[in-house]
């Protein structure tokens, strides 16, 4: 299953986003600073108005513990999860044709406010998830030692690590653990 380019790009960046926070005791918050919100949005390509300010941001870091939950959800969970969040935004698609992006959707004005922007490009994705019979594409690492999520877009869902830096550090460990055996 392939998803439209929209949906791979929302997906990635909700992930990315719930992985700036605090998930595990050697993690450091990287959204600490309007200057940390600006490097995501540059970084995912955000686009629309911004306020910059510390309540834009406050609004962003509240949003992270929502869509982490939906990586331990099941399918009528997300499904309603999603709901929630487009009934709140009053969101209402229409098809935009901007930058290098072909025709897609936003469900909400340019002027929103951004983490509902964010909020809906993330529900929107999430539908299309749920709606393809997908939802085990949405992963924790399986690291020892890392709880960071992120989306197997792999064509045989095989992605089991975050990062490579976690897919190298456990690969490490099995050859060490396979030598000592040897030995």
């Amino acid at each position: 299953m392939q998803f439209t380019h929209d949906t791979e790009v929302a997906l990635q960046s909700a992930a990315a986003l719930v992985n700036t926070d605090v998930r595990h005791p050697a993690d450091e918050d990287e959204l600490l600073s309007v200057a940390d919100l600006d490097d995501y949005i540059q970084e995912w390509g955000w686009t629309g108005r911004r306020a910059r300010d510390r309540a834009e941001l406050d609004e962003v870091r509240a949003l992270r513990p929502r869509l982490a939950s939906v990586w331990s959800l099941d399918e009528r969970a997300v499904a309603d999860f999603v709901n929630t969040l487009l009934l709140e935004a009053s969101a209402l698609p229409r098809l935009v044709k901007h930058d290098d992006f072909d025709w897609h959707f936003h469900a909400t004005s340019d002027d929103a406010p951004l983490a509902t922007r964010m909020a809906v490009e993330a529900a929107m994705a999430f539908a299309d998830v749920v709606r393809a019979g997908e939802l085990r594409r949405l992963r924790v690492c399986e690291a020892d030692g890392c709880s960071d999520v992120h989306v197997d877009l792999s064509r045989n869902r095989s992605r089991r690590f975050c990062s490579t830096t976690c897919g190298n550090r456990m690969a490490a460990a099995a050859y060490r653990e396979r030598q000592a055996a040897a030995d």
